[in-house]
């Protein structure tokens, strides 16, 4: 009975690293359209995130079966649930960089956008909250998850900055409003991606509590 719930745990883990990785390119990927404009990338990013939406419904499912099926001991159990919790915001993610995606489409070439350095440094600050809450979560480190924590404070800042430069932009060109509404968008779906990382690498710390009490005894 062991052995097979062992190979389930393992299935989980290969499942929660692919969906890992693939959010981790379609935000990557969505960065790189809204840079260079690319319609045609954002489009593909727009139509992947259905295959991001199965993953998490597999992960589901693959959990549902560990809870009903082999009732898990406390640490497994801490495994699952944190691994259920992890995948809606992986999805999220995912979600947030077709919504990336779809305002690149609808701002066009015109784009003022790269004119906003805060929301440049956002996108490079969340890549960096998402790879390393992903790699918390396959190294089963507890570090690193608690440093993408802290790491959630420059995003926020950043955030702050970006709606400065937002309003400076209206209050110069009044006429430009609705692309301004738009790259606050922006700003804003990356400042939740990096709240998502948080919640990721918040879930790591969970799974991994068992392990943390007994390194500081």
């Amino acid at each position: 009975m062991r052995s097979k719930f062992d190979e389930q745990l393992l299935e989980l883990n290969k499942e929660m690293i692919e969906m890992g990785n693939k959010i981790v390119q379609s935000i990557k990927n969505a960065i790189e359209a809204l840079i260079a404009r690319d319609e045609k990338m954002a489009r593909a990013i727009m139509e992947g995130d259905v295959e991001i939406d199965h993953l998490q419904k597999k992960i589901e499912g693959i959990c549902f079966n560990l809870l009903i099926q082999q009732q898990p001991v406390a640490k497994d159990l801490r495994n699952v649930t944190a691994a259920m919790k992890m995948v809606t915001d992986m999805e999220r993610i995912g979600d947030h960089a077709a919504d990336i995606s779809e305002m690149t489409i609808l701002m066009g070439q015109g784009s003022q956008i790269d004119k906003f350095e805060h929301i440049s440094k956002m996108a490079t600050e969340t890549m960096i909250m998402l790879n390393h809450s992903i790699e918390a979560y396959v190294e089963k480190d507890v570090i690193k998850a608690k440093e993408v924590i802290e790491h959630d404070d420059v995003v926020d800042d950043l955030f702050v900055e970006a709606k400065k430069d937002v309003i400076k932009l209206i209050l110069n060109n009044p006429g430009e409003g609705e692309e301004a509404t738009d790259i606050l968008m922006i700003a804003k779906y990356f400042e939740r991606i990096g709240d998502h990382a948080t919640n990721i690498a918040e879930w790591v710390i969970f799974s991994l509590k068992q392990k943390e009490d007994a390194d500081e005894v």
